[in-house]
């Protein structure tokens, strides 16, 4: 196979190289997925670099979200293997960046009726996320106003979908005009540049009768600006810290406005909470059979084999990309991509 192998970490993605490597060889209960699209996420740069929480001992192939097919199924299972030989799978498992990977049942799940390799590759991540944030943990409904910060991105344009499939209005924020479009274009209500100084006064104008929102899905890092535009007994949803610092948040203004901040660690269900899982799943599968959720790949640019996972990386890790970043890896005699 081929793959991007790291023995030592790298200053850049643009360092990356793609050499021939042995076939993974499957552990007893695992399948064997030929990669036909990879996703690539913020962690995969992190990781490269050794900054990552999650550090495999060298050496270890990059990436992890991917979409593919089963050429093997698990040697010895309790149960009959869910997919067989041939089945369209999705899911996340080290080693993305390759055209073939091993991994377990619980990291697959069926592609999508309809659903492409490219579109299935970068669901994995984002849409738990998501769906995890707005209905799990801060119940969603008809009716609320739901402010998605970074709205074009991965995680925001699942939220912004979320959010509207439950009967929200969402107002999306974004750095740059193309990417407000975006935003819209998956079903946001109103766009707001949170590059304006005065965006959360502009974000409450919009709520009836300027109350505020009930709901802010934040995976930037604006949570503190973020209770000035809040409503009483709004929920703030804390995901993640895309700008860099982890912040501090005034809280008297938490205080006063009755704001609940809820965190969501989807990552870590797998470890305290296991049996919601495959609920939020089955919650998202119903909204993407419904047409309420569809694929974000990014298409201002392709970026065809793993020869340009580099430039895919450099990409993201610039910040000009909307969606997920999918790179196709073309496999010989392969089914579409």
């Amino acid at each position: 196979m081929r793959g991007i192998e790291i023995q030592k970490y790298v200053k850049s993605p643009a360092e990356l190289k793609v050499t021939d490597l042995p076939d993974p060889v499957p552990k007893d209960d695992e399948y064997v997925i030929e990669v036909h699209a990879a996703a690539a996420n913020f962690f995969d740069i992190l990781q490269v670099q050794g900054k990552y929480q999650n550090q495999p001992p060298f050496p270890w192939v990059a990436g992890a979200e991917f979409a593919g097919t089963v050429v093997a199924t698990p040697r010895k299972s309790r149960t009959k293997p869910r997919f067989a030989v041939g089945a369209r799978v999705f899911g996340a498992a080290q080693g993305a960046f390759a055209t073939k990977l091993c991994t377990k049942e619980v990291a697959l799940l069926p592609v999508p009726e309809g659903w492409s390799f490219r579109d299935a590759a970068g669901l994995f991540v984002t849409a738990p996320t998501s769906y995890g944030a707005l209905v799990v943990r801060a119940g969603v409904k008809a009716g609320d106003v739901v402010l998605v910060h970074a709205a074009a991105g991965g995680v925001g344009l699942a939220a912004v979908q979320v959010a509207k499939a439950f009967g929200a209005t969402v107002i999306a924020t974004a750095s740059t005009p193309r990417k407000l479009d975006i935003a819209k274009s998956f079903g946001a209500d109103h766009a707001v540049s949170y590059a304006d100084p005065d965006w959360p006064a502009k974000v409450k104008a919009l709520t009836p009768k300027s109350r505020g929102v009930d709901i802010v899905y934040d995976p930037v890092g604006l949570v503190d600006k973020s209770t000035k535009c809040t409503a009483w007994n709004g929920r703030i949803l804390v995901v993640g810290f895309a700008a860099g610092a982890i912040e501090k948040v005034a809280m008297n203004k938490v205080l006063l406005k009755n704001i609940s901040l809820v965190g969501i660690h989807w990552g870590a269900y797998s470890i305290h909470e296991r049996e919601t899982i495959p609920k939020v799943w089955e919650g998202i599968m119903q909204l993407v059979k419904e047409g309420k959720i569809r694929g974000t790949e990014y298409t201002d640019e392709e970026f065809v084999g793993l020869d340009r996972v580099k430039d895919a990386l450099l990409a993201l890790g610039g910040r000009g990309t909307w969606g997920k970043v999918v790179i196709k890896v073309p496999q010989e005699g392969s089914s579409r991509l």
